[in-house]
């Protein structure tokens, strides 16, 4: 359903496609290698079109512009009732297998899901993921807190299956919604569940402290979408997690691949982590699952 809102999201994201000029990684330029951008967080939300296909057209007209490989994309057009219901996360991962058959060469698709709904969200990563095309978990929304026991079950399945998931977390200074994670709830499942594989989707939003909270829990990834393109936020990351734990994502349509992309070109780290932290990463700890269903690497 159209509203006043929606459209006007619509036509700044065209307008900005149509301003846009091809871009060129500074590093990748200077050492003559290519840059391989793989995007861990990206929806159809907020993006024109009628159908998933048609907004997964315009967003690889957006990638093109911006050098983006490929991405990860989750919750189909993400409409957010909380709670939601069941018939809901069906209907969105739906859209998402939609657009991804369409691009299969750009998108790959995450399992939407919630521990508010164990048993479903476990036949969800049976339908979409055993038995369908998606290759990663989340992003796991505020339907309930990471640490409840509920999500046990799946954060066995996913470090069984070597899955990864990308787990919705934010620290506001205002105080985060009711069931919405932050990231010490985030390092308390993944101490429990030490062979799993999770991103933080935002670091916290208030980086500084989310940074911290992490640092001593291997398992657990920044992931740097959806906030402002604020200076320090990468450095920082990498200085104390190391860059092999640092992941670039955009949260599209509601951020712009731009902006994202601007916190890791701008940072003050070397070339090297730059290319860990757009798309080395991602695809390293993805390329189990990517060799089982078949998909290049």
């Amino acid at each position: 359903m159209l509203n006043r809102r929606t459209l006007l999201k619509s036509f700044c994201w065209s307008l900005a496609l149509a301003q846009a000029k091809p871009w060129n990684f500074s590093g990748a330029a200077e050492s003559g290698e290519e840059l391989r951008i793989w995007d861990q967080h990206s929806h159809l939300g907020s993006v024109p079109g009628d159908t998933p296909e048609e907004r997964m057209a315009f967003l690889v007209k957006c990638m093109d512009r911006m050098g983006v490989e490929r991405l990860i994309l989750s919750q189909g057009y993400s409409a957010d009732q909380h709670p939601n219901p069941a018939e809901q996360f069906r209907l969105e991962n739906d859209r998402v297998m939609r657009a991804v058959k369409a691009f299969p060469d750009r998108a790959y698709g995450s399992v939407y899901l919630t521990p508010a709904l164990r048993d479903f969200s476990m036949q969800e990563l049976n339908r979409c993921m055993r038995d369908g095309p998606m290759v990663m978990i989340g992003e796991v929304e505020a339907e309930a807190r990471c640490n409840v026991p509920e999500m046990d079950p799946i954060a066995e399945w996913a470090a069984a299956n070597e899955v990864v998931i990308l787990q919705h977390e934010w620290l506001k200074t205002g105080g985060n919604e009711p069931g919405e994670s932050s990231p010490f709830d985030v390092i308390e499942l993944a101490r429990r569940h030490p062979k799993l594989q999770i991103v933080c989707a935002h670091t916290g939003g208030n980086w500084e402290p989310a940074i911290r909270a992490i640092r001593d829990t291997r398992n657990v990834y920044a992931g740097l979408a959806g906030s402002d393109p604020t200076s320090g936020f990468v450095e920082m990351a990498v200085r104390e997690l190391g860059a092999e734990r640092v992941i670039y994502g955009s949260d599209v349509g509601g951020r712009s691949f731009a902006s994202q992309i601007a916190k890791v070109e701008g940072a003050n780290i070397p070339e090297s982590d730059k290319k860990l932290i757009l798309g080395g990463n991602l695809r390293r700890l993805l390329t189990p699952m990517l060799r089982r269903k078949g998909y290049k690497v």
